[in-house]
């Protein structure tokens, strides 16, 4: 199943995809949860009851393309990103690869849902895309191991992280340069794991900026997986549901490139994984 979150009247509703609609929740049972962080906080037996209820479902749908989307996750309390997690995107900054996964967090507000305008910010045009396979937590998670760490794994989705180069590289620390208001694209949607293989290993991701292929790799070309990431991620803090981990992004980023490529107000970036969807953002310039 594909489970999204969109604005109506100012208000988060949750929904389900159907071909080129969506199912709110409330038509399918007025007693599923009005948002996601609390539909995942009622555990994995939720999503068989909601697959009976859509199998059952005869109603309407709202088009797809009438939807204002939310962000899959609003206000996430962890959002957590591996840093040089493919080997030739850290070749091509001349970066060793990490021993152990390279975390580094973003805030909420740094975050643009699916069809919302990234800002390039007024003080530096240096905004950077990056391509990402997103990992949602499913449970409250702590010492996972390799035989379990899936079962804490609730979805799939996609991400941009949109990084102001300068600001990243003023420090070790790349806090500055991750955290620009509105520069992060997350969505559209949470894809459930069985839609996917396990751990969403063998699929193609993919970033074109102007239906121009910038970014191509496949998640196998990942240095740590899903399942080792979220290993060594609960040896340090305890997961909870609605956790956020961003796995890092392939070869193809803009400031490495001979002459370096950077967003521009008007350009749309599009990140896409195989059997996840399509994440798309415009960009336009921070009033």
């Amino acid at each position: 199943m594909k489970i999204l979150q969109y604005k109506e009247n100012e208000q988060i509703k949750l929904a389900v995809k159907r071909h080129d609609g969506v199912i709110p929740l409330a038509l399918l049972d007025a007693g599923f949860p009005g948002d996601m962080k609390t539909l995942i906080e009622k555990g994995m037996a939720v999503l068989n009851e909601l697959s009976k209820k859509m199998s059952a479902y005869n109603g309407p749908t709202i088009p797809l393309d009438s939807i204002e989307f939310a962000l899959p996750v609003n206000n996430p309390e962890r959002f957590l990103c591996l840093g040089l997690n493919y080997v030739d995107h850290a070749k091509e900054g001349n970066n060793s690869l990490p021993e152990h996964p390279a975390i580094f967090m973003r805030t909420p507000t740094s975050l643009a849902a699916h069809n919302q305008s990234l800002l390039l910010p007024k003080v530096n045009n240096k905004l950077d895309y990056e391509a990402e396979l997103l990992v949602v937590i499913g449970k409250q998670a702590k010492y996972l191991t390799v035989d379990n760490a899936l079962d804490a794994v609730w979805g799939y989705s996609l991400f941009n992280d949109g990084s102001v180069r300068p600001y990243q590289r003023w420090s070790t620390q790349w806090t500055m340069g991750k955290n620009f208001d509105q520069t992060g694209g997350f969505g559209p949607w949470i894809v459930t794991p069985d839609e996917l293989p396990l751990g969403a290993k063998g699929l193609n991701i993919e970033m074109r900026l102007n239906d121009q292929v910038m970014q191509q790799a496949n998640t196998d070309d990942m240095v740590f997986d899903v399942v080792n990431t979220l290993v060594q991620i609960s040896e340090c803090m305890t997961l909870q549901p609605g956790d956020c981990i961003a796995m890092g992004t392939p070869s193809g980023v803009g400031y490495p490139r001979n002459p370096p490529v950077f967003l521009q107000p008007g350009d749309i970036a599009e990140v896409e994984v195989q059997g996840v969807g399509i994440l798309r953002n415009g960009i336009v310039l921070e009033e």
